[in-house]
């Protein structure tokens, strides 16, 4: 069956979040002094990352709300019983140069011109639906796509299917219709795929590492191979 719309991941497949979250971290850490607690920057952001993850997955798993993960990360980072103004006003100094640093990819805007109009165009991400509203209409591409759909209003967190499957629904296609395309083998290629979506992992490293029996049918390393895949057989 043919393709007739695509939803993108946005955090490193539309925006360059890993890019922007180092900025951002090493020019905070720096201000308030702490890069000289750690053995280099690049570790300084290293600790940073790992503390994300821990409670950024705490987030999707529904245990805590994106404020309260947010908080959780300065709090488990420093060491200290912040209470929430002032984790919340440590992590907003983290924020704003962050921000400073969003950017899209350079591959996105050619890649979107060359799919429009003969596929529609959807999000969607393990994030707060505000906060990506906020960064793409920043970034001059909110309105390239028709729904922007995020756990934290759903309900569910890719890989599970039913967070596909509300995208789905809310471009009105069945699965078979719609193509995923996103920087995790696994949550996003894979998980789209096991609900019937087409799955396109965005290899940007172009390392081709999966977790063990999770690789994904469909694998590109830059957005130009794009419309020449969802072109071809499924």
């Amino acid at each position: 069956m043919a393709i007739r719309a695509v939803v993108w991941d946005i955090d490193d497949t539309v925006s360059d979040h890993t890019g922007a979250a180092r900025t951002g971290a090493l020019a905070h850490l720096g201000a308030l002094g702490l890069l000289a607690g750690f053995p280099s920057p690049e570790a300084a952001f290293a600790r940073w990352e790992e503390v994300t993850e821990t409670h950024y997955a705490r987030f999707t798993r529904g245990e805590l709300t994106f404020a309260e993960q947010r908080r959780e990360r300065v709090r488990h980072f420093l060491g200290r019983a912040l209470d929430d103004a002032a984790a919340d006003a440590w992590f907003g100094g983290y924020l704003r140069h962050h921000e400073a640093a969003w950017a899209l990819f350079p591959d996105v805007l050619p890649a979107l011109d060359a799919l429009t109009p003969a596929y529609r165009h959807g999000l969607l991400s393990n994030s707060s639906a505000a906060n990506q509203h906020r960064k793409l209409t920043a970034l001059g591409v909110r309105e390239r796509f028709e729904v922007l759909l995020c756990s934290d209003e759903i309900g569910h967190a890719k890989p599970a299917p039913a967070a596909f499957l509300a995208v789905c629904a809310a471009l009105r296609l069945a699965p078979h219709e719609v193509a995923y395309v996103g920087d995790h083998p696994d949550t996003d290629a894979a998980g789209a795929d096991a609900a019937g979506l087409r799955g396109i992992w965005l290899d940007r490293p172009g390392l081709g590492r999966v977790p063990a029996g999770r690789a994904p049918a469909r694998r590109i390393t830059d957005l130009a191979d794009l419309p020449a895949l969802l072109a071809g057989p499924a």
